[in-house]
């Protein structure tokens, strides 16, 4: 009987496609259980240890992850692996477990296809394989009769939209995938449909006519396309549509009248950047619950309609870059009617043609309103009074309008602001010296107004600043050193001023600075050499001035100088020739000075286009092109002239030469020993190999326009480096920097063998000699579309751009946490050896166009062997940049001295915690005398953390993102108190005390569901 047995199940194995898959045994449990073990056997990385379980030591309905009905023969009706971090393909042998209903595979690294086998399982009813990097083309799942939800979104699916879904279809989720052709037909066929999402793929024609016979669609997401022709009229025939997104893509005509009147349970229409004309229908009014409308970067003419405010549960209207109108008090309307929309948080009509004054209505909008965009308009009149009753103002845009008279002392009590734009305007009087008082600005845009008086020194409060523009007004006295003290500083802007006296030598301080601009002023005095302190800076502008002395020789230490101009000066002396060392500098302008002396023929001195050196009288030699005199060193024909220029000048000359000669002989010796020691570490075949010509070609000549990033170790560009035509990061490493060479070699020790999906991925790096013959390290990264956390917590896009409200939902902080703890507990505890990030803040977190968190810059890494710090060689591990971080997140004993370990890692990861639910930098202004960001935590917990979390965190998320917020339950306070609690036993001042990470990501993944389900 055992034989017999043992004969009928081999008989139900058969071989498909190469691999072996149970079709037909006479067991189904048995089944069942070798097809998981096949499922299994396809994965190449558990990095959580999830299918530890997945053994014979227990019966496989207690596997994690897997369910089964209780009945006998016990069969899989459910596997949810949810955010594992699963690598590897879908086996086919899923396809066996025919009483499977739900599968749940999403947010994991799964490759390869999706298995055909499964549209075998005509009782499933659930699949989402979401945020994967699956491929291919969808398979027929036509034989799954009893589907509701298919969730494929966040992949690289090809091809296009399948014509034979099964009918039972209720939620389709194809977004953010590489999908093309057309929407078909076919999908009036599936009556049940309740979503549709197609949005960023490459959809092409027009939403089909068939679409009107969807009686139950709630959501139509088709925006981020390549969809032509006119709105679609068979849409207005959905009457059940709560969200409509068609933005984005290339339709055109008039959004027909009725719009409104045929979609009234409308909560957010989107229509923006796309080429549609004509009135805003009046009609949208009827959407009584709508909470979102954006019909931005359109053609829009007319007035907005004046009953607009009948949509009093908007939150965000975004009605910028149009052609609409206001030229009368009857045009002005709208914005009275929009003081009844109480629950208002953005609001843009920047770009348009709105003239004269605002109304005083202005006053009356919602007190909850955060953005206020009315830039680029013919707006008139003083500063609007109206604005002092908006006090959650984060970002205010008037700028490119005609407001005149002063800016009032009581703008500085909009203690929330990040981002002013006054640009542009006829302002006049002082500058507020309330401005100081605004501790988070970031952005602080005065330009091209009529400001006289001086620059307040108090701006030197604004500690978080990173830009700074005053250029063309009418001020006047010294450029205060106070506001070169600021850290974060980045871009300071004062030309065509009446500034004058000595720039500072505190201007060394400014070490983040990119763009320094002081042309057109009166400064005097010699250029201080402290400039060359500020390792950052990219563009030099100090021409039309009264500089004397000479050209700073410290202008060589700035190698990612672009752009130096110092025209029209008092300049003496000659031309430093390290100036030709500056491999970036594309422009040079030292024009009308008394510069003297033999001109360079190094670097930017070769290229005569992009130099400027005329109005210089005492300047000979350098390249042919600039038809200069030569430098003559023969004061004499005679025979004694000549002998005495032998012994005086020739055989000095020789020496020196030799005497350089040798030493360089030398130099170039103990080089060759420094670089074999220090050779940079194989990446194997598996990485494209690329130049430096690809990458200057890729950067377009490492310009500015490409410069996405600065490091303390390089320089971070995008470009399109390979075939596919995808975005990449490119880290070029400033190896005239101390430790930048070392920095390299770190960051491809600690990546060459790691894989995680919350590690910034490497795709390649390059060993390589620039065209100067120096060397040249580079590594080549997938580009991070959402950029880096701390731009998200406390910066938006440029002031002129689209609508960005900056909220980050719980749910959303909650999965960057958890991605972070992740990746720091693969890095921690992955099977090739621990590693500690060592500067583990915001900045070094990217997020993808998903959201998802990715940990990068593992510059400063090291390799913790038998408990202690391994890196490339002894001198370099006890160095003291073991010990450097960043201010405010390193571990105490690290700032001490102390050895590297992963409970510092740990504490910075504590740290970054509490800093994304307070929304507050660990060296804001508040934290003195003492006073920090743990401390600080720890005073007010748990029973007064709602004063302290960011507000708009206690505000419940809706259903559907277009609802809006309600009070925060309960529960979701709870979720608070356990992340806050998590991030103070995280920043305990002894290590022992910390948890480790693989307890942390534990704990929040808990957390993170119990949040979900309950929302």
């Amino acid at each position: 009987m055992k034989v017999t047995t043992i004969m009928q199940f081999i008989l139900g194995l058969i071989v498909c496609n190469g691999h072996v898959v149970i079709c037909g045994p006479l067991y189904g449990n048995e089944t069942d259980r070798l097809s998981l073990l096949e499922f299994k056997n396809a994965i190449r990385l558990d990095p959580k240890q999830s299918l530890m379980s997945w053994n014979d030591s227990t019966h496989f309905c207690s596997w994690e992850g897997v369910h089964c009905e209780m009945k006998n023969p016990q069969r899989v009706t459910s596997l949810n692996l949810t955010n594992r971090g699963l690598v590897g393909q879908i086996s086919l042998s899923l396809g066996n477990l025919t009483f499977l209903k739900h599968l749940f595979l999403p947010t994991n690294r799964f490759t390869g296809e999706i298995p055909s086998s499964l549209g075998q399982l005509h009782r499933l009813q659930n699949l989402y394989l979401s945020n994967n990097t699956l491929q291919g083309r969808i398979p027929s799942l036509a034989n799954c009769s009893n589907l509701k939800a298919l969730w494929l979104d966040r992949n690289k699916l090809v091809g296009k939209i399948p014509t034979d879904l099964p009918p039972s279809l209720q939620m389709l989720q194809l977004s953010v995938n590489n999908l093309t052709g057309t929407i078909p037909a076919f999908l009036a066929n599936i009556t049940a449909l309740n979503q549709f999402n197609i949005a960023f793929n490459n959809i092409e024609g027009n939403i089909p006519d068939e679409i009107a016979n969807l009686p139950d669609l709630h959501i139509l997401n088709a925006g981020s396309n390549q969809l032509t022709g006119r709105f679609q009229r068979a849409i207005l025939n959905l009457s059940t549509l709560v969200f409509l997104n068609i933005g984005q893509n290339r339709l055109s005509g008039e959004v027909p009248s009725n719009l409104g009147t045929s979609l009234p349970n409308l909560q957010s229409l989107a229509l923006a950047n796309n080429f549609f004309d004509g009135n805003i229908p009046s009609s949208l009014i009827n959407a009584s619950k709508m909470h979102i409308l954006d019909i931005s970067g359109n053609n829009f003419t007319g007035p907005v309609p004046r009953s607009i405010g009948k949509l009093s549960e908007l939150t965000w209207l975004n009605l910028e870059f149009n052609q609409l109108q206001a030229r009368n008090k009857q045009d002005w309307e709208f914005m009275d009617s929009l003081t009844n929309c109480s629950k208002l948080r953005a609001f843009s009509v920047e770009g348009n043609h709105l003239e004269g004054y605002i109304p005083s209505s202005l006053s009356n909008l919602s007190s909850q309103l955060q953005n206020l965009y009315l830039g680029r308009n013919q707006l008139a009149g003083g500063f609007p009074s109206g604005i002092a009753n908006l006090p959650n103002l984060i970002v205010l845009g008037m700028n490119n309008n005609r407001f005149t008279g002063v800016v009032p002392q009581w703008l500085g009590t909009l203690k929330n602001l990040q981002i002013l734009g006054l640009a542009g305007n006829i302002f006049t009087g002082f500058i507020p010296s309330s401005l100081s008082n605004l501790s988070q600005l970031t952005y602080l845009l005065l330009d091209s107004n009529q400001f006289v008086g001086l620059i307040p020194p108090s701006l030197g409060n604004l500690q978080g600043l990173e830009i700074l523009n005053i250029s063309n007004n009418n001020l006047h006295g010294g450029a205060p050193k106070e506001i070169f003290r600021i850290p974060t500083l980045r871009q300071i802007y004062l030309s065509h001023n009446n500034i004058d006296g000595q720039l500072p030598t505190d201007i060394g301080n400014a070490k983040q600075l990119t763009n320094l601009e002081l042309s057109s002023n009166r400064l005097s005095g010699d250029i201080p050499s402290t400039l060359g302190e500020c390792a950052s800076l990219q563009d030099i502008k100090l021409d039309w001035n009264i500089f004397s002395g000479s050209i700073p020789t410290t202008f060589s230490k700035i190698s990612s100088l672009r752009i130096l101009s110092l025209s029209h000066n008092n300049l003496t002396g000659s031309i430093p020739v390290s100036l030709g060392n500056l491999q970036y500098l594309e422009q040079l302008d030292l024009s009308f000075n008394h510069l003297e002396g033999e001109v360079p023929e190094t670097g930017i001195f070769k290229n005569v286009t992009d130099l400027r050196i005329d109005g210089n009288d005492g300047l000979c030699g350098g390249a042919l092109e600039l038809h200069l005199m030569a430098c003559s060193v023969v004061p004499s024909n005679s025979t004694k002239h000549r002998l005495f220029f032998v012994l005086k000048v020739v055989i000095p000359i020789v020496c020196v030469v030799s005497l350089t000669v040798v030493i360089l002989v030398i130099l170039f010796c103990r080089g060759k020993h420094k670089r074999k020691s220090m050779s940079s570490p194989s990446f194997g075949r598996n990485y494209p190999q690329v130049s430096f010509n690809d990458i200057a070609r890729a950067t377009e000549g490492f310009s500015v326009s490409s410069l996405i990033g600065r490091g303390r170790y390089g320089t971070v560009y995008q470009g399109k480096l390979f075939q596919d035509g995808n975005y990449v990061a490119i880290k070029v490493f400033n190896l005239e920097i101390r430790g930048g060479q070392k920095s390299f070699i770190a960051e491809c020790h600690a990546l060459k063998n790691v894989r995680h999906r919350n590690l910034l991925p490497i795709l390649t790096a390059c060993s390589s000699i620039d065209s100067n013959g120096n060397d040249f390290k580079a590594l080549v990264y997938e580009f991070m579309p959402r950029g880096d956390l701390h731009r998200l917590l406390y910066s938006t896009q440029d002031y002129e751009s689209s609508l960005d409200l900056m909220h980050i939902t719980v749910a959303q902080r909650l999965s960057i946490v958890v991605d972070v703890a992740d990746a720091l507990e693969y890095l921690h505890h992955n099977n090739h050896g621990t590693i500690v990030h060592c500067d583990m803040k915001p900045s070094n977190i990217l997020l993808d166009d998903t959201m998802t968190a990715h940990v990068g810059d593992f510059g400063l890494a090291r390799f913790i062997v038998d408990r202690a710090v391994s890196s490339l060689d002894e001198s370099y591990a006890t160095s003291s940049i073991a010990i450097n971080g960043t201010i405010g997140y390193v571990a105490p004993e690290c700032a001490t001295g102390g050895h590297v370990s992963t409970a510092s890692d740990v504490y910075s990861f504590g740290i970054v915690l509490l800093e994304i639910f307070l929304r507050k930098r660990p060296t804001d202004d508040m934290f003195n005398d003492g006073l920090n960001i743990v401390k600080f935590v720890e005073m007010n917990f748990p029973a007064n953390i709602s004063q302290i979390v960011e507000p708009e965190l206690l505000q419940d998320e809706p259903e559907f993102p277009e609802e809006p917020p309600v009070t925060m339950k309960e529960d979701g306070l709870d979720c608070l108190t356990s992340v806050l609690n998590i991030g103070l036993r995280c920043t305990k001042q002894s290590p022992g005390e910390r948890p480790n990470m693989k307890e942390v990501a534990a704990e929040l993944h808990g957390i993170k569901e119990a949040y979900l389900r309950g929302y």
